[in-house]
């Protein structure tokens, strides 16, 4: 489906924030979101390939363009990972894993800077209702990766701590041992889990949705202002307005990855965390 001819304009913004969905069972919940995994997918591959590549070819010597960025990269990751993390050995799981998530979410990011129109040439031959290319503007993705660092902080609980050293912070921790205070420690400990998968995941997708709209509405303003005797008054200030706010989405895009990065070596380390 070609872009703002055939569509009216909130039809145009539904269209390009819709996903292709696959239901795999009974209901709308039971079901893939097939444009943002794909997309997700591929990011991941082209990120760990490159660093790949470049490592596979790294010198000792004076580095190339391409190995002086990948070594600024993991040792900016590194230094973070060691300010935060200091419970055992970074280099083991946590290190990795921040970079693993710093590189895949400004991939995922940044696909928020192709033109709409130009990725819906191609993707209307997959699919016709909607295909969202900026997976981190799907709240399922920005949960899928907050519920997974929710996992891996309770395998490291368990893994610093004992099952039942974790069951009795469950339990016991923060108000004291007194079988009374057991719902309320309970509860508490259920609050803080909930909050922070829930604070990871939508301040990510917070972000990057809104900027997803705000350059849709910034180009149809352009595409609709064309059309019509303004003297180009309308498509002169999107240019200007576009041009301000790709600059300023850049930096979101990067700070973005980088705070979800940070919360992750947070959590991960306040899992070792004796209460």
């Amino acid at each position: 489906m070609a872009a703002g001819a055939e569509l009216t304009p909130s039809e145009y913004i539904q269209h390009h924030l819709t996903s292709f969905i696959k239901p795999v069972g009974d209901g709308p919940f039971w079901a893939i979101n097939v444009d943002s995994l794909m997309v997700s997918i591929l990011l991941g591959v082209v990120g760990i390939g490159f660093i790949w590549w470049v490592v596979r070819g790294a010198t000792s010597g004076v580095p190339n363009r391409r190995q002086a960025l990948v070594e600024l990269l993991i040792d900016f990751v590194d230094e973070q990972a060691k300010g935060i993390f200091t419970a055992g050995d970074r280099h083991r799981f946590v290190a990795p894993l921040a970079l693993t998530v710093f590189v895949w979410v400004i991939l995922m990011n940044a696909m928020d800077f192709l033109p709409a129109d130009l990725v819906g040439l191609g993707t209307h031959h997959i699919s016709e209702h909607g295909f969202r290319y900026v997976p981190t503007a799907d709240v399922n993705t920005t949960f899928g990766l907050s519920i997974s660092v929710l996992i891996l902080t309770i395998v490291f609980a368990i893994s610093a701590k004992g099952f039942g050293g974790w069951l009795h912070e469950l339990f016991f921790a923060p108000f004291g041992s007194h079988p009374l205070l057991i719902p309320a420690n309970f509860l508490f400990q259920m609050v803080e889990y909930i909050s922070k998968t829930l604070s990871h995941s939508l301040r990510l997708f917070g972000n990057m949705y809104a900027g997803e709209i705000l350059f849709l509405l910034l180009w149809l303003w352009a595409a609709n202002s064309s059309l019509q005797s303004d003297y180009g008054v309308g498509w002169l200030a999107t240019v200007v307005l576009g041009l301000g706010w790709a600059i300023f989405h850049i930096l979101i895009v990067v700070l973005q990855a980088y705070i979800f990065m940070m919360l992750t070596i947070v959590y991960v380390s306040m899992a070792h965390e004796h209460h």
